[in-house]
């Protein structure tokens, strides 16, 4: 496993980070970030985790480092993002950051720094689980797609790996060693998205903080039409306009784009350009949904579980026969995400050696009309309230203030509203502003 150097100034933050990072096996050097930082403290280091204040020495930290850098800001901010990126970092993470992203992160950054000539790229694919037929042809595609500089376009329901392909073409890439910036376009604002994408002022964009990489548009359907044909002007001339008068920058940025939607259909509707659409669907990869993967299934119960108990720091249980079939035989309507979930609460409820169906808790769907049933019944499940809570709030609360008040993010609000078929209308009254 390899050897990983954490410097942060707070010592609670550095240690949090620190157990989750040994759990999973690594070893973690920690070091302070008002200490002298020198060459013989980077010697055997496959890889490094910082806070924003090494950004003003990481001329010194390159000319030593032989291993990629990921900066974990306390406090979220598109600029030092933009600058860690463009200053050569493998990923910016904005705390919170749970366990499974931060060792996300790590995996991915370390293996682009291992070449691979079997994939045919200059870096390692990112790891994917699954044997079936659907998902070995995937991968036979992938390594084909990922050497070239070809836009594309992942096509498949919500919490199907979209975003694990994306890292695997990414990975796969001669690009590799450069960053990959995500951007989940449903979860920023209107009015900031265009900044945001392609800077403003004085400050790059994400478009920027990616040259020589890759950017990934995750839901790209739910970007507003003026930023589409912005899309667009890049796609035909590498070119990133800013949003006020400067000369537009020349970049090299491969694009790879996801959208649970039809954007085929959003174009014929008027919702979609059909120039973007054409633009961005250079090649088109689909990812089958759970419930279509045969053996994967298991398979990827397997490791979910494995890889749980390492991060709770617990004696992995087995799946009892009982448990393997109810897992077989659902129909998993919320694909790899709610396996995820689903063998996490499971793995953590387990007192004993085996987990037995029971603690799946998958045999109950929600009702088809909730409102009904909480009006009704006492017994109200936890999406029946989603649904009652948002349709209740949303004509005078905002996204944002919708999602503070469920105590989520706004990317789980829109993922959720998505799968519970509420979407959020594009105009709607503001809510109360707060002093």
């Amino acid at each position: 496993m390899a050897d990983l150097l954490l410097i942060e100034g707070d010592p609670d933050h550095r240690e949090s980070l620190a157990r989750i990072l040994e759990h999973a096996g690594f070893k973690v050097t920690r070091h302070d970030l008002s200490e002298n930082l020198t060459k013989e403290d980077l010697v055997g280091i496959d890889g490094v985790l910082a806070e924003p204040g090494i950004l003003n020495r990481m001329d010194a930290l390159h000319r030593s480092a032989s291993g990629p850098l990921i900066v974990i800001d306390r406090t979220a901010d598109i600029r030092r993002a933009v600058r860690a990126m463009k200053l050569g970092a493998a990923d910016y993470l904005a705390a919170p950051v749970r366990g499974h992203e931060l060792l996300a992160s790590v995996n991915e950054a370390l293996s682009a720094y291992v070449h691979d000539p079997d994939f045919g790229g200059g870096g390692k694919p990112f790891p994917m689980i699954g044997s079936s037929d659907v998902m070995r042809d995937l991968k036979d595609r992938i390594g084909k797609v990922a050497p070239t500089d070809a836009t594309v376009l992942i096509a498949g329901e919500l919490g199907t790996g979209k975003e694990l392909v994306a890292r695997a073409l990414h990975a796969g890439s001669s690009r590799s060693r450069a960053p990959l910036v995500t951007v989940n376009c449903a979860t920023i604002p209107e009015p900031l998205i265009e900044q945001e994408l392609f800077g403003h002022g004085d400050g790059g964009g994400l478009f920027e903080a990616a040259e020589g990489g890759t950017l990934f548009l995750d839901e790209v359907g739910e970007l507003p039409l003026p930023a589409q044909a912005r899309m667009v002007h890049f796609l035909a001339n590498n070119e990133a306009r800013p949003s006020t008068p400067q000369a537009a920058s020349s970049l090299s940025v491969r694009v790879v784009a996801t959208s649970h939607l039809d954007l085929k259909q959003l174009a014929e509707n008027g919702r979609f350009r059909d120039d973007l659409y054409y633009r961005l669907n250079v090649v088109s990869l689909a990812l089958p949904p759970l419930r279509d993967r045969g053996r994967d299934i298991l398979e990827l119960a397997d490791y979910t579980l494995t890889h749980v108990c390492n991060l709770l720091g617990k004696p992995r249980p087995e799946l009892s026969a009982s448990a393997r079939d109810a897992i077989a035989s659902y129909g998993w309507p919320g694909n790899v995400r709610e396996l995820e979930n689903v063998i996490e609460r499971a793995a953590i409820l387990c007192d004993g050696d085996e987990i037995e169906s029971v603690l799946l808790a998958i045999e109950t769907r929600a009702p088809e009309d909730p409102e009904e049933s909480l009006a009704g019944s006492g017994n109200v499940s936890l999406e029946d309230y989603f649904v009652h809570f948002v349709r209740e709030n949303e004509d005078h609360l905002t996204e944002t203030e919708l999602a503070e008040r469920l105590g989520i993010s706004r990317k789980s609000l829109w993922e959720r509203r998505q799968r519970l078929g509420i979407p959020r209308m594009k105009t709607r009254k503001r809510g109360p502003r707060r002093s």
